[in-house]
């Protein structure tokens, strides 16, 4: 029961990240239309700005300068580069933002290196939250931070799972930056400004507001968002050259699951899908064990045997991807989005 209830919460925290790191593509998509090929490459910048920026300063000061650079670098290639084909076309707007992605790529294997660097978790956080512990005869006890050796040493028979403190603080940083947003766009006069600028740009250019500054500010605090999820991602996974590769692919999954555009529908994938994977990992159970609990005959010859015996941790890694055609089947839109392209 213990391990099953850290999972959900490694589950729920593993998917803010997601959902962290897929808000600020869905952001741009939905301001400005644009389809940002090379947003993980900003979430990779952002985390190889903060192992940099934490060798000097030290993790906390990271946190924030991290993501203010790599969102002055998102506006700069917004006001440089997008914006001279985002006339053309979305097909120039992924072509050249798919391009970007080969050149961080590149940049960052010059100036960091071909291999991981070692960007670590800050030793505040370093350790679990809290700790459940299964005691024989007496039930489940609920611990906060490190349990003692005499509750949860080797030599005890008892049971203990540990939540991670870095794993809370994820969480917190990622349900703080949703409140942040939304208060941002639906009250405050910045929010009014953007709206309009999306809605009605010829009224808001009469009114005396640069549209296409707003846009870059858009474009650039999207990829703010993304260089805190590498900030916040880099020291808990690993920071590497294919992180960007490695996440690039599920934040798509998140993005049209949830619905182009809709940072609630983003919000809702992403838990669902961080819970589908990391639930999966636990779960040793294939059809023909399912067969055998339920007495079912096995036929040992079959063709189709060896896909009957295939698990469901190891089908971990496509779950998302089979979640993803079942959406564009039976809803295309995805599960919150309104947008029509």
């Amino acid at each position: 029961m213990e391990s099953l209830v850290v999972n959900i919460l490694n589950g729920l925290s593993s998917g803010l990240l997601l959902f962290m790191l897929s808000s600020g593509l869905t952001l741009i998509f939905s301001m400005m239309g644009v389809l940002n090929f090379a947003h993980a490459s900003f979430y990779m910048i952002g985390a190889y700005v903060a192992y940099s920026v934490s060798g000097w300063l030290g993790f906390w000061p990271a946190l924030f300068i991290a993501p203010i650079i790599v969102g002055l670098l998102g506006a700069l290639f917004e006001r440089f580069s997008l914006r001279r084909v985002h006339p053309f076309g979305h097909v120039p707007e992924l072509l050249v933002t798919f391009g970007l992605s080969y050149l961080v790529l590149e940049l960052v294997r010059l100036i960091w290196g071909p291999s991981a660097v070692p960007y670590q978790v800050p030793p505040s956080l370093d350790g679990p939250l809290f700790t459940l512990a299964h005691v024989k005869g007496e039930g489940l006890h609920f611990i906060w931070g490190q349990a003692s050796d005499a509750l949860c040493g080797a030599a005890t028979d008892n049971s203990c799972t540990r939540f991670p403190a870095y794993r809370a603080f994820m969480a917190g940083v990622a349900l703080f930056m949703l409140t942040s947003i939304w208060l941002l766009l639906t009250r405050t006069r910045v929010g009014l400004i953007i709206q309009a600028a999306l809605t009605h740009p010829e009224m808001a250019e009469a009114l005396g507001h640069n549209v296409p500054r707003v846009m870059m500010g858009v474009f650039g605090g999207g990829c703010a968002l993304a260089g805190l999820a590498g900030v916040i991602g880099g020291n808990a996974f690993i920071t590497e050259p294919n992180m960007a590769a490695s996440v690039g692919s599920i934040i798509f999954v998140v993005v049209v699951v949830g619905g182009m555009g809709s940072l609630a529908g983003a919000f809702i994938a992403s838990l669902l899908i961080g819970l589908i994977q990391t639930l999966a990992v636990t779960m040793d159970v294939s059809l023909v064990t399912f067969m055998q609990a339920m007495g079912w005959q096995v036929n040992y010859d079959s063709a189709f045997y060896p896909l009957l015996k295939i698990s469901i941790s190891q089908m971990g890694p496509i779950l998302p991807y089979l979640l993803l055609v079942l959406i564009l089947i039976f809803r295309p839109k995805g599960l919150l989005g309104t947008r029509e392209e």
